[in-house]
């Protein structure tokens, strides 16, 4: 007789919450996700998917869904903020793939949560479900909603976010770790922006200057421009999606930068602006019944624009050790997933925290020094978008 499947409730509707439940349901494990929104969230304008995170949207059936929304940047070009010197640009169209076997592509987050609830399927997200306490039972966990509801698993993933519920009721109080910094972040339409000649190419540009950067993209096949651009804030501590700047305070904060950034953010009506956080990392994200996923486990700042990646490899992942492990197999499932995926991400985490810093130098002799390193960056960067997760994962569990 074939061992009992378990039975897993996700709780949390974003990326990574989205994609183990596909994962899952791809090999025969009933997943329901638990989503607190009444309708699923389709701001928080683009993201870049690296190879590492292409792989998993590709393991997952979803990366075709997502092509003829992505981009594809031809290259990847550090700027001077007041000159506009190009300091130092790297391939990516063509040679990026041919390095790390698959395409580094910028999208619309809302995009790929469009392509993942496709896949998905209807019937597997709960909305309005609002998660306010988890206990673990001798065969499972039971999760608690705010409208008196219940649900019981031989399975809990937690990938409700940085400020998860699930941590939170399991784990207990932690607090996350801000970073002194505020960004502001916007899809401003490519009609706007016609007079910017240099936007005519798809290019991943990074604005480097003292003490703030800019980083924009084009996304929605091109027909939008994502900037990203950090600030020093610290009396800005609001962490949400939804929270609206002003335009002139932003204009401000980047006076006397080149035009090609300034003309970018006059264009923008509503940037969202968002106080920018992390934690540090877990010692433990497991218990027999109970695991955490994505930003509820390893809260990242996006200085290595590894967020959403991160996400869709420990979904790949966690979905790829819950199927092989059936319902009498769960706690060691959970325990085997955290230990596979602990010392990456904690890696992940304490880079993009230095990566604030070296984008922010003021002009002299460390921004040159920090240039120069700039020139070895896909080298420097193969660990993290040359990664396989599941094939790591296999070198990992294979006998010896």
């Amino acid at each position: 007789m074939a061992p009992k499947r378990p039975y897993v409730a996700v709780v949390g509707g974003g990326i990574g919450g989205l994609a183990v439940a596909i994962g899952l349901r791809k090999q025969g494990i009933e997943a329901v996700v638990h989503e607190q929104a009444r309708e699923l969230d389709h701001q928080g304008a683009g993201i870049a998917i690296g190879a590492n995170g292409h792989r998993a949207l590709r393991h997952l059936g979803v990366a075709d869904r997502l092509a003829g929304a992505a981009v594809e940047p031809v290259r990847a070009d550090f700027r001077h903020w007041r000159t506009g010197r190009s300091t130092v640009t790297h391939a990516l169209a063509g040679g990026y793939a041919d390095r790390f076997g698959a395409p580094f592509w910028t999208v619309e987050r809302a995009a790929v949560q469009q392509a993942l609830l496709a896949e998905l399927g209807p019937g597997a997200v709960r909305l309005g479900a609002r998660c306010t306490e988890v206990t673990q039972t001798g065969a499972g966990a039971v999760i608690r909603f705010a409208d008196g509801a219940e649900t019981e698993a031989d399975a809990v993933i937690g990938a409700d976010g940085i400020h998860s519920a699930v941590r939170h009721s399991v784990f207990g109080p932690d607090e996350a770790v801000f970073s002194g910094t505020s960004g502001y972040r916007a899809l401003v339409p490519m009609d706007r922006l016609g007079h910017i000649p240099e936007l005519a190419e798809r290019v991943l540009w990074l604005w480097l200057g003292p003490g703030r950067h800019f980083i924009a993209y084009p996304v929605a096949d091109g027909a939008a421009l994502n900037f990203l651009a950090v600030v020093p804030d610290a009396q800005w501590t609001v962490e949400s999606w939804s929270t609206e700047g002003e335009s002139a305070e932003l204009l401000a904060a980047f006076e006397g930068w080149h035009p090609f950034v300034t003309e970018i953010l006059a264009a923008c009506e509503r940037p969202g602006r968002w106080a920018l956080y992390d934690r540090e990392p877990r010692r433990v994200w497991s218990t027999d019944r109970v695991t955490l996923l994505g930003d509820a486990a390893h809260a990242m700042l996006p200085h290595h624009g590894q967020g959403a990646n991160q996400s869709l490899e420990d979904a790949v992942v966690l979905a790829h050790l819950l199927g092989s492990a059936g319902a009498d197999g769960v706690a060691q499932a959970l325990r085997s997933y955290e230990r596979a995926r602990r010392p990456r991400t904690r890696l992940l985490q304490a880079g993009s925290r230095k990566n604030a810093a070296c984008f922010q130098l003021p002009d002299g002799p460390e921004a040159r020094a920090r240039d120069e390193r700039l020139t070895r960056l896909p080298d420097d960067l193969a660990w993290i978008h040359g990664h396989d997760a599941l094939g790591a994962l296999r070198e990992q569990t294979a006998p010896v």
